[in-house]
Formats: C-alpha cells, structure tokens, sequence
C-alpha cells in the first residue's frame, strides 16, 4: 500500500490503519464518535495527502478544462474553486473534483486518490494537444482543518485575511512559514480550510496545527469520522454513491452540470437523460427499525425490490442509523416508507430530504 507523508505520525498516535484506495489511512485515532463530534462543535485535523492533483495549463487549457467537465467554467476566476464531475461520453460519473483557477491558463484538478491514475490519462487523452497535463500528486501534500474554530486556530499561524474568504474560495498565502493554497472548502459541512503545500513540509505543518489547536480541543481525525461527517451532510461518496454507472442528474448533482453552455464530453448523453430521468434517484433513509443499513443492502417496497444502498452508518450527531441509496422514483417522495434487507430480515425506514444535519 502506498502512504502519506504523514504515515509515521499516525502510527506514533496510534491511529487504526486500513487500505483506502490502495493506501494505508488512518480510520480514528481515539473513536469515530470522538472525532465526529470534535469536528461538529471545536475542530478536527484529517491527512488528506492521498488526494490527487492534476494540473492543466498552457495554451488552450480552458478550453480542455471545458472540454473535460460538466460544470460551467466560465464561473470560474482566479481565487474560485468549482466542484464539477467529470463524465464519459455516455454521461457516467468519471469523477467528481474541484477545479481551482489558478491563473489565467492554469487550473488545478482535485481527484479523488482511488481514480488519480484513470483521471490522470483520460484528461491527458481528452485535452487538446497544445495544453500540458501534468500529475502534481506526489509534489503536494494536503491536511483539511475542519470545524468551527478552524478559523481561530488557522489564524495564530498566518497573517492572510481568513474572514474575506468566501465559501469555495481561496488565497495563496504563508502559514507557519510555508507557502500554501488556503481553500475554504471540506467535506463535512463545517466552516474549515484545506491547505496545500509541499509534501516535504507535511509533519512540520501537522506538528503546528496540532500544537496551536490544543487550545481549541482540535483532535486528529480519520477515515471514520469523514465518512459520518460527509454522509449526514448527504455529500456523495464516489466509488459507493456515484461511479461511471451513474449519472449526474440521478445523483442528485444536476446543478453541476451546464446543458446550456458550452459543449463537454458526456453532454449530447446527459441531455437525453435529462429529457427521461429519471427511473431512479439517490435518496436518504433513516432507519426507524432495529438495524444499520450498509453499502450493497437491498431496498424494498409493495413486496419489490427498488434499489440498493450505497451508504449508510450510526449519525454520531442524531443518534440514528442513516443512509443513502437509489430509489425506484415513485418511493422517492419525502416520508414514503420502505423496507431494508439486512441479512434474513426487513427493517423499516423512510424516506427523508437530505441533507440529514
């Protein structure tokens, strides 16, 4: 398995490891519930240097960028990040990724670790040849600070101007004596800030933070606590809740997608989707029955099958068993009753509006 910059670390605080995507990642250091909580009301720290970047620039690179994303680019400027899939020509999820603008012919794809190989030679293979495609991945090492007091424990370690930076925004700016993109961006739906630098100043940065954040009972958090934070959110997993056999507009991520604007690969596909979507969505469940719904668990109704779950786990914040699946569309409605399989018996569940928090 490959590791992070950070692999030492975690096995000196004692983190549970496990393969992520053919990395080893640390699941919780103390307990998911811990974690989980320490982020929802003070902050918590995750290594996220498994994370790809991808860097398109040179001439025509907007025009690759378009060319490669479903989501509108002309939103973007310098300081702006976009969350957009990418999609195959048949309207499949390829992945789903940020895009930062960071000059006027250079912008930084995020992607997810698992896809960073597929991503890296399908975006070589799909931009225009005069732009250049590089794989940064090994260059940047990435740590997400995420919780209310994230600003306050951010701000002891840099004089940029935390407050001014919008939501899905971000500055180039020194912390802790290194320079580094500071993102106002996460996945748990808290305020927080991704931050990248050079992989060689990765523990020197994971050392500070955790030292200034002491105060603010910051806590490393891992794979565990990302996953209930990100699922009571209803932010979608890719490789469980997206993938190449899903679509955007099933998903619940047709807001990302830009019919009207410039072509992309995958539009042609995606507008006659769109036209007949859809047979199913993805949907959130919370299980009012003794049980856990996990990711592969059938979902029934009327005695049918109608979907599968792709995620699902105790909601460390309300106390429930919650998940996420697709959904024959007529069970689809908030507050319709539906029945999950888990091994030889059924339990209940409803239908809910995401997010869950």
């Amino acid at each position: 398995m490959k590791k992070t910059p950070l692999h030492h670390t975690h096995n000196v605080l004692g983190a549970k490891m496990t393969d992520f995507g053919g990395w080893e990642m640390p699941v919780e250091y103390s307990s998911i519930i811990d974690e989980h909580h320490a982020v929802r009301n003070h902050c918590g720290l995750f290594d996220i240097c498994h994370m790809g970047e991808i860097l398109i620039s040179g001439e025509k690179a907007a025009q690759s960028v378009q060319r490669l994303i479903s989501n509108d680019l002309s939103k973007l400027e310098y300081g702006k990040v976009l969350y957009t899939p990418i999609c195959s020509e048949e309207g499949g999820i390829i992945d789903d990724l940020l895009v930062y603008m960071l000059g006027e012919d250079s912008y930084l794809f995020v992607v997810n670790a698992a896809n960073k190989i597929k991503d890296y030679e399908w975006i070589k293979d799909k931009a225009y040849p005069e732009t250049k495609v590089e794989d940064l991945s090994d260059y940047y090492a990435m740590l997400a600070l995420q919780g209310p007091e994230s600003s306050n424990i951010l701000k002891q370690l840099t004089d940029a101007e935390l407050d001014k930076i919008d939501y899905y925004h971000f500055v180039e700016a020194e912390a802790a004596g290194v320079d580094m993109i500071i993102s106002r961006t996460g996945y748990t739906g808290e305020l927080g800030y991704e931050l990248y630098f050079t992989a060689e100043k990765a523990e020197e940065i994971w050392q500070r933070l955790i030292k200034v954040g002491e105060e603010y009972k910051l806590l490393p958090a891992g794979l565990g606590a990302r996953n209930t934070l990100r699922l009571e959110k209803g932010y979608a997993l890719y490789g469980n809740d997206i993938d190449e056999s899903t679509n955007p507009i099933e998903a619940g991520l047709g807001w990302t997608v830009d019919l009207d604007g410039d072509d992309f690969i995958g539009r042609e596909s995606l507008l006659k989707i769109k036209e007949n979507c859809c047979s199913r969505r993805l949907k959130g469940f919370i299980i009012t029955g003794r049980g856990m719904a996990r990711h592969g668990y059938e979902i029934y109704a009327d005695s049918q099958k109608i979907g599968r779950v792709t995620s699902g786990s105790y909601s460390p914040s309300l106390k429930k068993s919650i998940a996420m699946g697709y959904l024959a569309e007529e069970y689809t409605e908030a507050g319709s009753k539906i029945n999950i399989k888990i091994r030889d018996r059924f339990v209940e569940a409803e239908v809910v509006e995401l997010p869950f928090l």
